[in-house]
């Protein structure tokens, strides 16, 4: 209770230690806010009317022309689509910075995995209850092993994982490149075949109340792997392991703790959820792949991730707003007149203030200690 012991309004409201993991990254998205709004007046525009068009073009509220709330729910059920990746990605940030370490080669593993599952399943015949479970399986055990190849080489051989990371990325984008355009492109999108039907994880035009959706069948076990990763870092031996390796490998070393045996399985687990980013994206959102490209999704993941503070609850709530701001930007710049940088922008702006948590963190609990 000594966090409360002052009795100015933003040190009580900001200053409970229990919460901070939630205060301070909402504090980080005013601040934000309240810059962009800034940006918008110089503009000539308003910022509850730019908001307001973010949140419509997301599926959040109705749009003008929208008579019924039907129509809204097609909106919104595209940006579970888009959200359903990045959560996965974002949570393998997480974990990955949960035991000090930094996988900034998610979009590489998402490749490697949507790529392995589409060639072993999207171009087969198996029926739907036997693709879709092995989709998610390929995707888990390819993705696991690329980040346990990452975190061996930084166990083993002490090669920086981001150097690693980053190398495999390269490796992995031109290769894949490679086998695309010699065996497996579709000569009028120059992307890869379109997958079966039965692999994709995201059902098409399904009819509900007289219109019809995408159902992204993986965000559900999106929420449900976020939730076993918040149990598991706070009640499971394993994970206790890995954020005693990354808040101090030293002192963990004498606690007994296999250092090297800790990092490798994080890495494993941070890949497998990279695994699971990439056959939702590439086997889901879009069902096809575009040569020599990495999606952007496992680096917003990085942003996204620190705005949520790498705890698995807060990456839900910050992979909804940056993927809806994303997404309503597009509509916000057709109805408000402002450029569709100006939603980039926003979400940069959000990210840069989120990167200021723990020195906001740091100020707050000093000042509340003087007092």
């Amino acid at each position: 209770m000594s966090d409360l012991r002052t009795k100015n309004p933003f040190l009580r409201l900001f200053g409970y230690r229990r919460f901070q993991f939630i205060t301070i990254p909402l504090l980080a998205i005013v601040l934000s806010l309240l810059t962009a709004s800034v940006i918008i007046l110089i503009l000539g525009k308003n910022p509850l009317d730019t908001f307001k068009s973010l949140l419509q073009g997301s599926g959040f509220i109705p749009k003008p022309n929208y008579a019924a709330f039907k129509n809204v729910f097609t909106d919104f059920m595209d940006t579970v689509d888009a959200l359903t990746p990045m959560l996965f990605a974002s949570l393998a940030v997480a974990v990955a910075f949960r035991a000090g370490l930094f996988n900034i080669g998610v979009s590489g593993q998402m490749l490697l995995a949507g790529f392995t599952a589409t060639v072993a399943v999207g171009y087969s015949s198996l029926p739907a209850v036997v693709a879709k479970p092995l989709v998610l399986l390929i995707g888990i055990v390819v993705g696991a092993l690329v980040g346990g190849l990452i975190g061996f080489l930084k166990h083993r051989f002490n090669i920086n994982e981001v150097v690693a990371a980053i190398m495999l990325n390269y490796i992995i984008q031109y290769s894949i490149s490679f086998f695309i355009n010699t065996r497996y492109v579709d000569p009028v999108s120059r992307q890869s075949r379109v997958v079966s039907a039965a692999s994709r994880l995201t059902l098409l035009n399904v009819p509900w109340n007289d219109i019809k959706i995408r159902l992204p069948l993986a965000f559900v076990l999106a929420i449900a792997v976020a939730v076993f990763l918040r149990f598991f870092f706070a009640k499971m031996k394993t994970g206790f392991e890995m954020k005693a390796v990354g808040l101090n490998p030293t002192a963990s070393h004498y606690a007994g703790i296999r250092i090297g045996r800790t990092l490798i399985a994080a890495m494993m687990l941070s890949g497998a959820m990279a695994g699971l980013a990439g056959v939702s994206f590439y086997l889901g959102y879009f069902g096809t792949i575009q040569p020599n490209v990495l999606s952007s999704v496992g680096f917003d993941a990085i942003a996204v991730s620190l705005l949520g503070n790498s705890h698995p609850i807060g990456v839900i709530f910050s992979s909804w707003l940056i993927t809806a701001l994303s997404r309503g930007g597009t509509y916000m710049s057709s109805m408000i007149g402002i450029r569709h940088e100006i939603a980039a922008l926003i979400v940069g702006l959000i990210l840069l203030f989120s990167a200021l948590n723990q020195y906001m963190r740091q100020r707050i609990n000093l000042r509340i200690e003087k007092r």
